[in-house]
């Protein structure tokens, strides 16, 4: 047992003279304790060493933060010697020297000092002496704070100031912090925070101010207490004009609509209070108050091509006010999102849908007539008919004339190469068309059962006609009339007129 106190010896001398640090042989938990009112608390001593192997001997004093100290026990490792001004109010517990404050009130607080002689056996005149200092503060906790607003009405922004203050109850060595919707606050030139922050100045107010706000409260022996929150009502604006309108066209600050359309017009500023609006018709020469409040019916049937319009927003409070200017143009967007209107009503979109699909069949069902009915398709039609139909009785213009008695075709085919025969009366119903182009040509004479070989000298037979839907006469010099035929002549023999 000798050896190991001579080793503790010996351990803490080199450990002080090689790192100049000593080697503790009592130790407290704090230097600082943070002791609650009418509570106890323990000041705390460890001793490092075997406290059979010495002797030891010290006292516990109080300095109160005026100055004064007083010695509050002396004590050796069999007894102490306690004040008698602090025996029910201290008890001292063997045998590490530690002190308990059994109730602790104002005059507790303040620096308590403990001074340790250890002089271990068998090593006389070698005594060690320890020292140690803890400060105590004592606290009331914090009760629930309480927040005030000067004035406590509703301010205007730029003209004037609110002065916050948060106050508790009980508490001491309060800590006061300010929060604005939840987010703290720190001072910036318009927020200043005077007597302990337990104030708080906004000079001059502004509409960034407004909100819900709190103190919150603390101190080192109580958890944050907040107060409850209070509104900063700010009267500001308007700020922010602008007119929308869901309809028509916007580009930048013209709006453009259909002829026959209804419009709303919606006038919008951010206001605290809400702003009274005007809408106001503009010319060259005057202005006109056409209506108030935020919206605007306009219809643009009663309007000219182009208008002006504004509308103004006014603060009955703030006294300021704020313009926003458009044009309004009434003209056809044609982009097929127009909504006619009819006293005041839009037409139904499945309406506009029906007619558009009923426009689109009429089309194509015209389209279709054309094509089927088209005169070349008819004249193809003719040509291509069975010869047996093309027998049939014709009346030429002649019937009076026996000698000539018989029918004169003149054929023209397109795009084939052997002859067709159709009559000329046939022919003559088409007399619009132009469109048909060949070099293909024929002239045929048709015969009752005992044709006359005369008949047939008198028949005219071209070569070298050229078809391009011209009429073609000319005298029957046997006959002694005018003949005629329909006839697609690009080129008529000298006899003929054309």
């Amino acid at each position: 047992m000798e050896a190991t106190r001579k080793t503790v010896l010996c351990f803490c001398s080199v450990l002080f003279f090689l790192t100049d640090v000593s080697c503790e042989l009592i130790r407290v938990s704090s230097l600082v304790h943070f002791g609650t009112e009418g509570r106890p608390l323990l000041l705390p001593v460890d001793a490092r060493f075997p406290l059979e192997e010495a002797e030891i001997q010290g006292t516990w004093s109080h300095t109160k933060l005026s100055g004064t100290r007083t010695t509050l026990v002396s004590f050796n490792k069999e007894s102490e010697i306690m004040n008698m001004m602090y025996l029910k109010h201290l008890h001292f517990r063997h045998p590490n020297a530690s002190l308990l404050i059994v109730k602790l009130n104002k005059d507790d607080e303040g620096y308590y000092h403990l001074s340790l002689n250890i002089e271990f056996y068998n090593q006389t005149g070698l005594i060690i002496k320890e020292e140690r200092t803890i400060y105590v503060t004592v606290d009331e906790p914090v009760s629930t704070p309480v927040i005030e607003k000067k004035p406590s009405f509703a301010v205007i922004e730029d003209k004037a100031n609110v002065t916050w203050t948060c106050s508790v109850e009980k508490g001491t060595r309060v800590v006061f912090q300010w929060l604005r919707d939840n987010a703290a606050l720190t001072p910036s030139k318009r927020y200043h925070f005077i007597q302990d922050n337990s104030t708080l100045l906004i000079s001059p107010v502004r509409k960034e101010d407004k909100g819900t706000y709190r103190c919150a409260a603390s101190n080192p022996v109580s958890q944050i207490r907040k107060s409850r929150g209070v509104e900063l009502n700010v009267y500001y604006g308007p700020y922010n004009l602008e007119v929308n309108s869901g309809q028509g066209l916007r580009t930048g600050e013209v709006f453009t609509i259909n002829p026959g359309e209804l419009v709303y017009f919606e006038c919008q500023a951010d206001s605290n209070p809400p702003n009274s609006y005007v809408w106001i018709s503009k010319s060259r020469n005057a202005t006109q108050i056409i209506t108030e409040g935020p919206r605007l019916e306009v219809l643009s049937y009663k309007l000219a091509q182009t208008e002006e319009y504004m509308c103004r927003a006014f603060n009955n409070v703030t006294k300021k006010q704020d313009e926003a200017q458009f044009t309004l143009v009434v003209a056809s967007l044609g982009t097929g999102k127009e909504k006619y209107t009819h006293d005041g009503k839009s037409v139904s979109p499945l309406a506009v849908i029906a007619v558009c699909s009923s426009f689109i069949i009429g089309f194509m069902l015209l389209f279709l007539l054309r094509t089927i009915c088209h005169p070349k398709r008819v004249l193809m039609s003719i040509y291509n008919r069975p010869f047996s139909e093309q027998k049939r009785s014709h009346l030429s213009g002649h019937e009076d004339a026996k000698e000539d008695f018989g029918i004169y075709e003149f054929v023209s085919v397109p795009g084939k190469m052997e002859s067709t025969q159709a009559s000329c009366k046939s022919l003559a119903r088409f007399e619009s068309i132009q469109d048909m182009h060949t070099t293909i040509y024929d002239v045929i004479r048709h015969v009752p059962e005992s044709p006359s070989t005369s008949l047939l000298n008198r028949a005219l037979v071209s070569v070298g006609i050229w078809c391009a839907g011209m009429l073609c006469t000319w005298h029957d010099e046997e006959t002694g009339s005018d003949r005629w035929m329909l006839q697609h002549v690009a080129e008529c023999p000298p006899t003929y007129s054309c």
